[in-house]
């Protein structure tokens, strides 16, 4: 796997290229030292993944994930001092195209480099996502789910990874100000950070956005992102529980796992499924558009990755497909018929 280094300061560069060089399946393809040098070289050489700061001179990692991901898109992993000090930044990153955020390695006592760990644990897990993108796809036959008689509220339900928390934001501010349903949202973020992504979609939707507790019982007008390194589902009492299986998914929480838990727990409700890689949610799209639910994809060319979404398209598990803003409007004309599901 070539790896990409962007990084203004030198002893970060270092400490980068030594944690890569822990892997011996991991190679260093270039080192830039500013967003405008990233594109370029991007452009000449494109690498498996792109190690990207935030603050650097001329461009910043936000505007440089931005052009990279619209000109020659691959994975981009934030790599940041602080990922608290720098929330702001890494949220519109993440909205822009990139994957995740950890904190840059350091040296410690020694020379040696701390951090390095986490650092390559995230890159083997973008490893794994780009292996499941690139298997060939599954059968689009997922077997009828009967739904209990739940006493849950309409649901709306959201998933999304790269490039879904400004995707997410922009249909969220396309709604109503009052919701007669609830809204659950799985978005693919590291768990160090994801009370601070809760907290940045409420500023940036001006709605009450909170975490999802276990055992919370649906309510109409609340806002619940998924909240732990576990999956987020509704259970037969009507309730929302973290559950730890199954362990065969790639991502914790998965956007397949709330999606059927409501086709078997839920009446009909609005299901999307936003940018992201990988095909995560696809399936569970499709169970939820035979369960009654009204589906939606978000469209190729509004998409920073059309992974997830194009593989629900594939799958025919979308009722429509469609940008942001125009997925607003539709679940805002079925929340005013008093409709749900097709």
């Amino acid at each position: 796997m070539r790896i990409a280094i962007v990084n203004d300061l030198a002893v970060a560069c270092e400490a980068l290229r030594r944690a890569v060089a822990v892997d011996p399946a991991l190679s260093v393809a270039w080192t830039a030292h500013d967003g405008a040098q990233a594109v370029e070289c991007a452009r000449r050489d494109r690498p498996d993944l792109i190690l990207m700061d935030l603050i650097m001179p001329r461009m910043d990692g936000v505007e440089a994930t931005r052009r990279i991901m619209r000109d020659t898109p691959c994975p981009i992993l934030v790599v940041t001092a602080t990922v608290s000090g720098n929330a702001a930044l890494v949220y519109d990153a993440l909205g822009a195209g990139a994957l995740d955020a950890v904190n840059t390695p350091t040296f410690g006592p020694g020379a040696v480099v701390q951090g390095a760990e986490e650092l390559l644990r995230r890159i083997r897990l973008v490893a794994k996502v780009e292996r499941a993108a690139a298997a060939p796809a599954r059968s689009a036959e997922v077997a009828p789910i009967p739904r209990s008689a739940g006493a849950a509220p309409a649901v709306i339900a959201i998933g999304a990874s790269t490039g879904g928390p400004r995707a997410t934001a922009d249909v969220l501010l396309g709604l109503p100000a009052t919701l007669p349903a609830a809204v659950l949202v799985v978005q693919h973020v590291s768990h160090a950070f994801v009370r601070g992504y809760a907290e940045w979609l409420a500023a940036e939707t001006r709605r009450a956005v909170s975490l999802a507790r276990d055992g919370q019982p649906l309510r109409a007008g609340e806002v619940l992102v998924a909240g732990e390194e576990r999956h987020l589902t509704l259970g037969e009492d009507a309730r929302l529980h973290y559950t730890d299986g199954p362990q065969a998914q790639l991502h914790t929480p998965s956007v397949d796992e709330l999606f059927l838990s409501l086709a078997r727990n839920a009446r009909p409700g609005i299901a999307v499924l936003l940018t992201g890689m990988g095909r995560d949610g696809a399936e569970g799209l499709l169970a939820l558009r035979r369960a009654g639910w009204h589906t939606i994809a978000q469209d190729e060319q509004s998409s920073v990755v059309w992974g997830m979404p194009g593989a629900a398209h594939r799958l025919a598990a979308a009722a429509e497909t469609l940008p942001p803003g125009a997925i607003a409007a539709a679940i805002s004309a079925r929340l005013a018929a008093g409709t749900g599901g097709c």
